[in-house]
Parts: structure tokens; C-alpha cells; sequence
């Protein structure tokens, strides 16, 4: 269901406690860490696809027989991409293969699969069909937000279901919490850019967000334990969000710079724009976003099984079920395994988008993708109906990512075998290299426990 503005703050603050926000750098701060010639925060972006990513789609084309039997084998392998040939869904990235890791063998067997993955990829979790009393622990991407704080915190986008409006979103800010998210290009550039685009309208939250934080107060008085903890996490988001807006309001003048133009295509939730069309104006938003500060961490669902697609080079005049193409089904005499790859091309012009965009962006003595981390990966596993024994990662990183990973196919040892490494050592390693002290983050895999193989940390070889 979409909510308008005053609905969705009465049903998610004070009913899911969703709206936790770390406040901005102070801005003399941000002006001294530029005087200084220091490096800008990192950005992390998360693009999350549907129906799985087959491992040998991302295979190298010109593997040597060696090479090709070892993958095959899915045995440890590493190559470098200077001198190899990318798949051809992967080619439009061709000119920045130095930036560029493909990430094999990974497993997600403690997160959901099959269709769906919901919260949990993010998290580590089991999911139990997106229930919030599964929800164990704050997902990856705000863990990394609460590193590099921002205005926003955190900024989650979506194309899934083809809903409209601002919605449920799959991030999750703490535990038992379901985040928002914006699910069309408008209604993420109108509330992002609000302070600009329509102050009044800020204003009424606050006054919404004033009424709201002055009964909760008074709600917590006679309750104890869990539920006094819940309400005052309540009242402690209603004040983020406040500040939040006081900030954005005094940011407006130089927000006003970075407000993206949208095509009038896109209005009302943009019904008659085509999967492309969308999907570009949400990359100039999600950028946008970036560049103004705002945020340095986005969650991009770019699709799920229920997603319309319209308007693919080659199905044009079709609208294309994922979940039935899944399952094989061609459309508009195309077959499935084909459609499949066009998707996947359409998923990474825009990867290649932000990418040349945030290199043009001058930061520091470099650009902004030089301080910028973009993963795009399936949330599902590694095809259509997942199991998480596989997990494959495309990663393009900036000069001054803190991992050693950069221009190289890499395939570590298969689920289950020794020297084995889970997405929660993924995770693990990204928050490591940026500074936190967790010393392992998700859920353990059971298999690997059965066989005392060590499975906590983070991956030492993409260490600096």
C-alpha cells in the first residue's frame, strides 16, 4: 500500500520505530577536512537484482583450459581482467576493468533463498517470509551509514512489485525495524529534495512530528521493560527526524544545486515510462543524492520477480515477467536465457552510469568514485530458485577503497570445503577496513560449523 506523507509518519515512526537517522558531519568540520586536503567519506551503493546471478554468466571468456576446468570445478582461481575478456552483459564496464572485481564463491546459506531474500541478505539472517520478529540485527548498508554519517543516513530506493509512492523498504535500521523506501523516481527526488522543492512541506512535518513526539512522551510514563525501550526508540527517531529537517533547511541553498531534472514522463509514479526510462532517472537521483551530501549509502533494489519490464532492446513491445522468464518462458519469441542477459545489460548501463558519472565529479585531488564502493549482486543466490550456496558479487571500487581487490576475477573455495568465506565475511570485511571493531557480522553457516572449519572475520587476502 502507498501512504502519503502524514500517514506513512504516523504508521512507521510511531508503529515500526523506522526513522533512526545519524545526524551530518558539522559543516566547519566538512570545510576543515577540505582545507586539509583530506579524503571526502567513503559511499557505498547496494544494487540488488532478482533470479540470481548463474556463475558461469560472470565466467571470463578467454579463460585458458586450466583456468576454465578450475571454475568449472568452482576450485580457487585468480586472474587479472586486464588481460581476459568480460562476459558480453558485462561489457558496457569494458573501460574500467582496473575498478572492477568480479567476487565468485561466496555463500548465503544463513539468508533466505529461493525467491526471495527480503531483509535478510542485508542482514544475515533468516527472514521467515519478511516478518519483523525475524528481523535480528541492523543490515550491512546502515551499519556502514552510521560510519560516514549524513544528513539522511541512509537512502533506500526500489523498483520492486512495481509499487509507487514511499513504501516498505528491505534495509533495516535496528533490530524487529523495517525500513522505507522510495519506489519511483518522483516521489524519491520530491522528499529527498524537499528542503528545495517544497519547504512548506517540511514545516508540516515538523509540526505532525512535534504532536507525535509530545504523546509518545506521555505514552512512556507507567510502562516498563521492552515496551518502555520500544517507545523511547520511537520518541528518539520522531527528534532525529527533527533535527534531520532542521539540517535539510539549512542546507537548501546549496541542495537547490544538485536537484535532478526529471522528465515529465515520471510523473504520478511515472505509469507509462518504460523499465529504462526508470531506471535511468532513479540512477540521476540516486546521484543527485550523493553528490549534495545527503547520503553516502544507497540501497537500490532494482528489481524483483514482480516487476513489470518494459521497453528491453529486443522485447520492446512486451511486458516481461521475471518469475516466468525464471522459468524459461521466452517472450515475444526471445528465448528466456537471452531476455535474461538484456536485463542484466540494462542493470549494468547503469552501474556504468554512476560510475562515469561519479569520475567526473572532482573531490579531494581525485573524483568522488575514487572514495566509492558500488556492489551489485542477487539477493536470491545463484539462480532463479536459489539455495545461497553460491552468491556472485560484481564490485567496482575507487582508488581509495581499503581493499585489495581491484581488477580481478576472483573465486574463492566452494561452500562447504575449507577456506570457505560467507557473505557475513564479506560484510565483515567491509566494515573492518572502515574502521569498525565487529569482529564478525551475521549468522554463522551450519555446515561449516558442523565441520569446525573457522569461519569468522574477514577475508585477510582483500585486507590492505
Amino acid at each position: 500500500m502507498t501512504l502519503n506523507r502524514r500517514q506513512f509518519l504516523q504508521t512507521t515512526a510511531i508503529g515500526a520505530g523506522a526513522l533512526v537517522m545519524p545526524l551530518a558531519m558539522d559543516s566547519s568540520m566538512s570545510q576543515a577536512m577540505a582545507a586539509a586536503g583530506e579524503m571526502g567519506p567513503r559511499r557505498f551503493i547496494f544494487i540488488r537484482k532478482s533470479s540470481g546471478i548463474r556463475p558461469l554468466e560472470t565466467a571470463l571468456v578467454n579463460f585458458s583450459d586450466e583456468q576454465k576446468k578450475l571454475d568449472k570445478d568452482k576450485q580457487p582461481i585468480e586472474v587479472d581482467l586486464a588481460t581476459h575478456e568480460l562476459p558480453k552483459w558485462l561489457r558496457g564496464l569494458d573501460e574500467h576493468k582496473d575498478n572492477m572485481t568480479i567476487l565468485q564463491g561466496l555463500s548465503a546459506k544463513m539468508s533466505e533463498n529461493v525467491h526471495w531474500s527480503f531483509s535478510s541478505v542485508m542482514g544475515c539472517f533468516k527472514s521467515q517470509r519478511n516478518t519483523l520478529s525475524a528481523i535480528k540485527r541492523t543490515t550491512i548498508d546502515y551499519e556502514l551509514a552510521k560510519l560516514f554519517p549524513s544528513p539522511f543516513g541512509h537512502v533506500e530506493l526500489s523498483f520492486a512489485g512495481g509499487r509507487t509512492g514511499i513504501v516498505d523498504g528491505y534495509s533495516a535500521p535496528a533490530p524487529h525495524t523495517r525500513n522505507y523506501c522510495y519506489a519511483d523516481p518522483e516521489t524519491a527526488r520530491n522528499e529527498l529534495f524537499k528542503s528545495v522543492l517544497n519547504p512548506d512541506a517540511v514545516n508540516s512535518d515538523n509540526d505532525m512530528l512535534d504532536f507525535l513526539r509530545g504523546r509518545e512522551g506521555q505514552a512512556i510514563t507507567g510502562i516498563k521493560g521492552h515496551e518502555k525501550r520500544r517507545q523511547e526508540s520511537h520518541v528518539n527517531s520522531i527528534e532525529a527526524i527533527r533535527e534531520r529537517n532542521k539540517k535539510l533547511v539549512e542546507m537548501a541553498g546549496s541542495l537547490a544545486k544538485h536537484v535532478p531534472e526529471l522528465d515529465p514522463i515520471h510523473g504520478n509514479g511515472g505509469p507509462n515510462a518504460t523499465t529504462p526510462q526508470k531506471q535511468a532517472a532513479m540512477t540521476d537521483v540516486l546521484i543527485a543524492a550523493l553528490h549534495s551530501g545527503l547520503t553516502n549509502v544507497v540501497t537500490y533494489t532494482i528489481d524483483d520477480l514482480g516487476t513489470p519490464v518494459t521497453g528491453l532492446p529486443g522485447n520492446e513491445t512486451d511486458r516481461v515477467g521475471i518469475h516466468p522468464l525464471g522459468h524459461d518462458e521466452a517472450f515475444g519469441g526471445v528465448p528466456a536465457w537471452k531476455t535474461r542477459e538484456q536485463i542484466r545489460i540494462s542493470h549494468v548501463n547503469q552501474v556504468r552510469t554512476i560510475v562515469e558519472r561519479l569520475k567526473a565529479i572532482p573531490e579531494g585531488t581525485g573524483s568522488m568514485f575514487d572514495n566509492t564502493m558500488i556492489m551489485y549482486f542477487p539477493e536470491n543466490g545463484e539462480t532463479h530458485h536459489g539455495v545461497g550456496s553460491e552468491s556472485p558479487f560484481l564490485v567496482m571500487s575507487g582508488d581509495n577503497c581499503k581493499l585489495n581487490i581491484a581488477g580481478r576475477y576472483i573465486r574463492l573455495p566452494y561452500h562447504g570445503e575449507e577456506g570457505h568465506k560467507t557473505i557475513g565475511n564479506w560484510y565483515t570485511t567491509l566494515l573492518k577496513a572502515h574502521g569498525s571493531p565487529i569482529e564478525h557480522y551475521g549468522d554463522l553457516d551450519l555446515e561449516m560449523s558442523r565441520k569446525k572449519f573457522a569461519q569468522t572475520g574477514a577475508i585477510q587476502q582483500f585486507m590492505v
